[in-house]
């Protein structure tokens, strides 16, 4: 069987799922409450999203196949689908693709920028600059942040720290990367990863509300169990307070992307990712309604 063909087979059992199963009845008001394009109602001011680290198991034509199938139209592009050691001329060629399948790179990352050197640096925002990448999503040090802030006024693209939970010795949560980028750039901001940041044990909805402006990407995910890394479960199915969430970005008007990083069924992520999404969706259609 091919991989269209089994692409096709899955998004066909996961529409059945979703329109048959309890809590996924909301799809079936997907496509009269949001584009193509996957931004919801007017008065929802961001967008969904993915992070392509969800498709790491698959080549970029393999990825681009997924994330038609999901309806998906902007993506916060990981290195495995656009790597590093392409010449600028693969990178660009690699950019188009996504272009011709009418995907929007809006973010990269996640990009470990650790050392504090200059050509380090700006390797990675050279990258940026190929790929026509607009934010860069990093882990970084505290130390090296003054470093990164200067190219980030050198090359006029933003960054935003991820936070990676309490293994991360660097920026655990939000709040950590606040405290280092208060009086940096503007350009310079976070992404808050929902899941570890709830590992940390702090309220999300709190964090992002004490992000404010500094906000400028998010991952999206959901756990069984908000303080057990290894409880990822499909969204809807588990403790994240997505609708809150949700809530707290409107009333902020994050005008900005909501990317589901899906970490688990490496191997056939569709029919979990297309139920994550037909519950966000459903969560949107009945706030804009």
């Amino acid at each position: 069987m091919s991989f269209i063909e089994l692409t096709r087979r899955r998004f066909v059992k996961t529409a059945a799922l979703a329109s048959a199963g309890a809590g996924f009845a909301p799809y079936a008001a997907d496509a009269a409450s949001f584009s193509e394009a996957g931004r919801s109602a007017a008065d929802i001011p961001f967008t969904l999203g993915v992070a392509t680290f969800s498709l790491r198991q698959f080549d970029r034509t393999e990825a681009i196949s997924i994330l038609q199938a999901l309806h998906v139209r902007h993506i916060s592009v990981k290195s495995h689908h656009m790597p590093y050691e392409d010449s600028p001329e693969e990178l660009a060629a690699g950019a188009q693709a996504f272009a011709k399948a009418g995907i929007e790179i809006v973010s990269g990352g996640n990009n470990n920028i650790r050392e504090d050197d200059d050509d380090h640096v700006r390797m990675f925002f050279e990258y940026a600059k190929a790929v026509g990448i607009p934010l860069l999503v990093i882990a970084p040090t505290a130390e090296n942040m003054p470093r990164i802030e200067r190219f980030v006024k050198e090359y006029d693209i933003r960054v935003a720290i991820h936070n990676h939970g309490p293994e991360d010795s660097h920026f655990p949560g939000p709040r950590d990367g606040l405290e280092v980028i208060r009086d940096m750039d503007p350009r310079v901001g976070l992404c808050i990863d929902v899941g570890h940041t709830a590992r940390t044990g702090v309220d999300v909805v709190e964090a992002i509300a004490e992000a404010g402006d500094r906000l400028l990407d998010m991952h999206v995910k959901d756990l069984r169990d908000l303080s057990d890394r290894a409880s990822q479960c499909i969204v809807g199915e588990g403790a994240m307070p997505v609708a809150d969430i949700f809530r707290q970005l409107v009333k902020m008007n994050y005008r900005g992307y909501v990317n589901l990083e899906y970490e688990i069924d490496a191997n056939a992520p569709l029919p979990g990712m297309k139920q994550s999404f037909a519950y966000m969706r459903g969560v949107l259609a009945g706030m804009a309604a």
